[in-house]
């Protein structure tokens, strides 16, 4: 559509107008959401609340899931191909990996934001915080340049989607806990096909000046990480719920020492494992094996070491 590139542009003369005064705030939250953000249901699942830092945890799962398959099943190409006009901000091109449609940054941070706003929906300012901040996530991914406004809205339809059917699940769980393992193998086997179906579906082989406009090996990276995500998250609750079975620590001293370490050391990982994995493996495999070590330290390994130090 020539509104949503007309749109983009028009961020992008008002970017050229105050120097890009906005891009280097703007930038960082928007990588904060689907980087550092997951930090903190994370520490709301090992300290305050299992079962509300669970239901984030499996809304952030779900969502990078559905997001690739739609992502990857779509192929629409990034703004500044589709049009030379378009200049993406600082260093956003660079972060902006995948196709375009829908957002992902928006669609991980409304997953976390919505998930929390949903399940402390009492806590009226935390409320206004996450909902503010969603917002302003999405909103910069247009004024980043990195993409569209349907992009971005279509993201938030589908966090709103997950939040639902996380909810629906997790009711129907409250009543049938029986099933619960068997849900869980249903979701395993229904990635590993979103899995297969991602690795070998035709993709776009568009060529400009004797050069491939856009690599699908390069594509299926997120892909392999966001299905590993819920697959880890699907054994590491399995585990954590039949052999493991961890209370959170409390807002104690004790209790909180112990989660920020979990977090911290979270952090770092996230922060420095992922080249080393992908130089070893492969971009495929070590996305996979990255998100997959990283969903099973939240689920069941530090839950683990909770249980041995805090018992």
């Amino acid at each position: 559509m020539l509104l949503d590139i007309e749109y983009l542009l028009l961020l992008q003369r008002f970017r050229i107008a105050i120097n890009d005064a906005l891009a280097p705030i703007l930038e960082p939250l928007s990588l904060f959401a689907v980087t550092y953000l997951i930090l903190v249901p994370v520490f709301i699942y090992w300290t305050i609340d299992k079962k509300k830092g669970l239901y984030v945890l499996a809304t952030y799962s779900l969502i990078g899931f559905l997001n690739s398959i739609i992502k990857l099943s779509v192929c629409a190409y990034r703004p500044w191909i589709r049009d030379a006009r378009v200049v993406p901000a600082g260093d956003a091109i660079r972060t902006a990996t995948g196709y375009s449609f829908p957002s992902g940054h928006t669609a991980i941070a409304g997953s976390i934001y919505g998930g929390l706003t949903k399940k402390f929906n009492e806590h009226k300012l935390l409320v206004f915080i996450c909902m503010f901040l969603l917002l302003v996530t999405g909103f910069t991914r247009n004024y980043l340049g990195v993409h569209t406004p349907q992009d971005v809205l279509f993201a938030l339809a589908l966090t709103w989607l997950s939040l639902l059917i996380i909810q629906k699940l997790f009711d129907y769980l409250e009543l049938n806990s029986e099933k619960e393992n068997i849900i869980l193998l249903f979701i395993v086997l229904f990635a590993i096909a979103g899995l297969v179906y991602i690795t070998f579906k035709p993709y776009p082989l568009d060529y400009v000046n004797g050069e491939l406009l856009v690599s699908p090996y390069k594509m299926m990276n997120d892909g392999y990480g966001d299905t590993a995500r819920l697959i880890a998250f699907c054994l590491g609750r399995f585990i954590e719920r039949k052999w493991i079975k961890f209370k959170p620590t409390g807002l104690n001293t004790k209790g909180i020492i112990v989660s920020l370490i979990g977090v911290i050391i979270l952090g770092v990982m996230i922060t420095y494992l992922g080249a080393p994995l992908d130089a070893a493996l492969g971009t495929h495999w070590g996305h996979f094996t990255r998100e997959f070590i990283f969903v099973s330290f939240m689920t069941f390994i530090y839950p683990f070491v909770i249980k041995v130090v805090c018992k």
